[in-house]
């Protein structure tokens, strides 16, 4: 097969970011497929341009024999005009097939949320060829944004998000998701159930070290790695850190919080007015070195917003990357879908409730260190039968067969 895949935020692993579609891609190659890769060449962590010089508007680059063809998008900052400027850009890119110009035609094109430009920009493209399109949704939009509170249901804005998302599952030959709960929501949406693939996030295990045993410091170090967004819920962290410190255990442990995003700047303010002197907001690193960082830590965490969004699960990268790195890991989220209760990989406590946080730290670092070893390997072990994405590439190639085949028996 020749396949394309659209991703807008698309990442190889020598940068921060998910490498979800790099790890597909280098497996399908690996088995005869011809893939490319299609990306904004602005970091969307650094907010600069890192792949492209000044005056080029697009360019393709090889990277582990993964072709990726980066296009120019103009920076921006914040949730402003610029970001929604930033996501028209591309996908206008993508539709003028800026940077596929003397590509052999594909078999079949991949449009990835979470912004559905890309997604239709895709899809467009995938009509004038006359291929099967798959769309991959990440996020549930525009379900998300109302459900965050970010607009109403009679927005403008989610009226024309909602066109986009009917006519995407319209077109689609196959639909594919992250989260466990979105094969019902795709239903309710009136997609039938034959053409929604449930496909989650999992880890490229070629990248990830063997497990270390945790070591016994008297500092117990509780590290986050991902996105500092609204989502996120880190604030949470923080009054988490700040009841620990009245507690007097402010010498005990240390909060590690290694990324950036929208908020990373007030969290930063937020802490240096505080005092919250056991906690330490760090830079991203690229995938390639975070697992090594994360074994530094006796236990990970991760933290989400209140919101009905979560009714249909998550499929966040950065926990199977916790499961994969083999330490215990605190679920802060509300969820009917809960890998880390189902594989007692950890401790899991409502969303946005610092004490209960608070109280799972203590529960830990008081918790002999081979226990704590034990619920890690569990979680190792758990990625490895069902999360590893040299095995979830088998069922992404047969995705993509399907959509060619359903494709062609319409023609």
């Amino acid at each position: 097969m020749r396949i394309w895949i659209v991703n807008h935020y698309a990442v190889p692993p020598t940068q921060a970011g998910g490498t979800r579609h790099y790890a597909f891609a280098r497996h399908l190659i690996q088995r005869g497929h011809e893939v490319a890769i299609v990306a904004s060449s602005l970091d969307y962590y650094a907010r600069e341009d890192v792949h492209l010089a000044p005056r080029e508007v697009w360019r393709h680059e090889v990277l582990e024999g993964v072709r990726f063809i980066w296009l120019r998008t103009p920076p921006y900052q914040g949730n402003s005009l610029a970001r929604a400027r930033n996501m028209a850009a591309f996908a206008a890119l993508v539709w003028r097939g800026i940077g596929t110009v003397g590509l052999a035609k594909p078999d079949v094109i991949v449009g990835s949320s979470p912004h559905l430009f890309a997604a239709l920009a895709a899809e467009k493209v995938a009509r004038r060829f006359r291929v099967s399109f798959v769309l991959e949704v990440r996020d549930l939009w525009p379900q998300t944004l109302v459900d965050f509170g970010l607009y109403s249901t009679n927005h403008p804005v989610v009226r024309v998000l909602e066109s986009i998302e009917r006519r995407l599952y319209r077109g689609a030959e196959r639909i594919i998701v992250l989260s466990p709960g979105a094969v019902d929501y795709m239903i309710r949406k009136g997609v039938s159930d034959g053409r929604v693939v449930w496909l989650p996030n999992g880890v490229d295990l070629g990248l990830v070290p063997e497990p270390t045993i945790p070591g016994t410091g008297e500092t117990f170090t509780v590290m986050y790695a991902g996105a500092h967004g609204i989502a996120n819920g880190l604030d949470t962290v923080l009054d988490a850190a700040a009841i620990l410190q009245e507690d007097g255990w402010g010498a005990r442990v240390r909060f590690r919080l290694i990324g950036d995003g929208l908020e990373k700047p007030r969290l930063e303010s937020r802490v240096r007015r505080e005092s919250l002197k056991a906690v330490f907001l760090e830079p991203p690193v690229p995938k390639s070195q975070i697992y090594r960082l994360l074994q530094d830590a006796d236990a990970l965490i991760f933290t989400l917003k209140k919101s009905p969004i979560y009714r249909w699960g998550f499929s966040l990268n950065k926990l199977f990357d916790y499961f994969a790195s083999a330490r215990p890991i605190i679920c802060a989220a509300d969820s009917p879908y809960d890998p880390v209760t189902e594989t007692n990989a950890g401790l899991t406590v409502p969303s946005e409730d610092p004490l209960a946080i608070a109280q799972a730290v203590k529960r830990l670092a008081q918790m002999p260190s081979v226990e704590r070893w034990r619920m890690g390997l569990r979680g190792r072990s758990y990625v490895e039968e069902h999360h590893d994405l040299s095995q979830l590439t088998d069922k992404f190639e047969e995705i993509l067969y399907d959509a060619i085949t359903a494709r062609h028996a319409f023609a």
